[in-house]
């Protein structure tokens, strides 16, 4: 058996009123309480980098059947990301057929319909076959 030793045993209180912060909370990042404006402009940036990496490269694409709207992303010829909202998840009549048979839908791999809406979107040309969006990455 392998015995780990650091800093904090098992037996030491794990007290975090060291840390410099008023509350006592450790943080990796700075939290810039005493700045308001630089806590500001943090959590816009932080915002445009969460939104980005959501929707970076993800394209709007109707269904033919239901006429339900998804956001896609083609990352590959066999993989397709998309994220469905609550709208379309109710207008889906594949969906609908599931949950009245008792299946849940989170267990369902896709609508087909769907499916065969995004290639023809891709046939198209209406969305990129394989995504040419840059990665959200650090940029």
């Amino acid at each position: 058996m392998l015995a780990l030793h650091g800093a904090h045993g098992e037996d030491e209180a794990h007290d975090s009123a060291g840390s410099g912060r008023p509350n006592g909370q450790w943080s990796k990042a700075p939290a810039f309480e005493h700045n308001p404006e630089q806590a500001a402009l943090l959590h816009e940036a932080t915002e445009r980098d969460k939104q980005r990496y959501l929707t970076s490269g993800l394209q709007e694409v109707d269904c033919r059947f239901c006429h339900g709207s998804v956001m896609v992303k083609k990352l590959s010829r066999n993989h397709t990301a998309v994220q469905w909202n609550t709208a379309a998840a109710g207008r889906c009549a594949f969906f609908a057929q599931m949950r009245e048979e008792g299946t849940n839908t989170a267990r369902v791999r896709g609508c087909p319909r769907l499916s065969d809406s995004i290639a023809h979107a891709v046939a198209e040309g209406c969305l990129d076959q394989i995504c040419t969006a840059p990665p959200p990455g650090d940029g």
